[in-house]
């Protein structure tokens, strides 16, 4: 059944929608047409998930510095969960995949999913100037909502600034509570990095105009939004948007920022309002709920088939992943495409990604951050999920050449901001 927002502003559909004519246009020609090409694999020609493999994956994460981490994979009704490590310092309990955590700019696939609802719905359009919308809000009435959701407007990223320095930055805004318009003239004190449409360029700025944009054209709340058009219709029990909130309810792991002085304690920051980032990447979830979500946007069941085709316009971020509309793509060792998203918010770098069928699907987590050689290990859990036993990997991948992974950087967080 396709789960989809109505035009009445904010209520959830539980019934199957004809899609709307302008739904099925074509992409726009400024997408890029050197954008990076997905394979065409799909579940079914998987391998067998190497859950070996990935508990291996995090037991060298706990060794390089993170308190906890887990994994959960969802396999066409079979479960795979692994966990190793501590999900609370001070209490020693053990991380577990019910644990509930912030799941940083994975939250911009929910933005981008309610947005692509309103373009089915007829009250949106891709290639339609933001400033259509949103009267004034941009410098350049060329930015269009496609270039916001693709990472090309050019906007700078407001967090190169505020989190220069970890531990003070973050203590800094901790518990500050920002309203949309006050992070939109942080990032405006910059010019434009690039013309619209030129150049791929992650910025939280995009998604807090993704925000702006949910709000206005419903109506409500990015939090409501969320609620009936994603949470409620999927059954998201442990998922929510509680901003400015401090607190994540329920059993959760606690998060463990690393500071930029080497041997500093970790920075318990769990409480947090992240308001810094709101509709960029405040959500709270779980390994289950993300597997869910991903797996059903993938199969469908969020937006029309056209407007899914269009989160698909892949431009290329590096030699093996791409950036479609709040939507990543990872080209694995294997030769497997795998789409989702990473997210990092203070304390949490979280990998979730689903195969082209939405068929199997992983969420992998570590509740640390500010730790590049983590981030990188957490990586391979992909691997080990969709490719399978190294051996098995190797034999399909002959014949496919793959270049080596580039190494992770901040992208999610401060990305004009590079730390080993």
């Amino acid at each position: 059944m396709t789960v989809r927002g109505t035009a009445a502003l904010g209520a959830v559909l539980l019934t199957v929608l004809a899609v709307p004519a302008h739904a099925a246009a074509a992409a726009p020609a400024d997408v890029d047409s050197g954008a990076v090409q997905g394979t065409s694999r799909v579940a079914e020609d998987l391998a067998a998930p190497d859950v070996a493999g990935l508990r291996a994956v995090l037991r060298t994460a706990l060794t390089q510095g993170a308190p906890g981490a887990v994994a959960r994979v969802d396999d066409q009704g079979t479960v795979h969960d692994v966990a190793e490590g501590v999900a609370d310092k001070a209490t020693g309990r053990a991380i577990d995949n019910a644990d509930r955590f912030r799941v940083g700019s994975v939250t911009k696939s929910f933005s981008a999913v309610v947005l692509l609802q309103l373009v089915d719905e007829g009250v949106l359009g891709l290639d339609t100037p933001v400033n259509t919308y949103l009267p004034g809000l941009l410098p350049d009435d060329r930015i269009t909502v496609r270039h916001v959701l693709s990472h090309r407007s050019g906007l700078y990223d407001y967090t190169n600034n505020m989190f220069a320095s970890t531990v003070p930055g973050f203590e800094a805004v901790r518990n500050k509570v920002f309203s949309y318009q006050e992070l939109m003239t942080l990032s405006l004190k910059q010019p434009l990095g690039s013309a619209p449409g030129a150049a791929y360029a992650y910025s939280n700025t995009n998604f807090v105009v993704a925000g702006m944009l949910i709000e206005k054209l419903t109506g409500t709340s990015v939090q409501a939004a969320y609620r009936s058009r994603i949470i409620e219709p999927l059954g998201l029990a442990d998922t929510s948007y509680v901003h400015p909130a401090t607190a994540i309810d329920g059993r959760h792991a606690n998060g463990y920022l690393t500071p930029d002085e080497a041997g500093a304690p970790l920075v318990d920051s769990t409480e947090q309002t992240v308001s810094w980032a709101q509709s960029a990447g405040a959500v709270i979830s779980s390994t289950r709920d993300l597997n869910t979500f991903f797996s059903a946007l993938l199969r469908g069941e969020l937006t029309s088939a056209a407007q899914l085709a269009q989160m698909q316009q892949w431009v290329p971020v590096n030699s093996t992943q791409g950036y479609g509309l709040g939507l990543r793509r990872r080209d694995l060792s294997c030769g497997v495409s795998v789409y989702g998203h990473t997210g990092t918010v203070q304390g949490y770098y979280t990998y979730a990604f689903t195969s082209k069928d939405g068929g199997r699907s992983v969420t992998a987590l570590a509740n640390t951050s500010n730790n590049g050689t983590v981030l990188n290990t957490m990586a391979r859990t992909l691997e080990s999920a969709f490719c399978g036993k190294p051996a098995a990997a190797s034999k399909r991948a002959v014949g496919s050449a793959r270049a080596e992974a580039p190494v992770e950087r901040y992208e999610d967080i401060a990305p004009g901001i590079a730390r080993d």
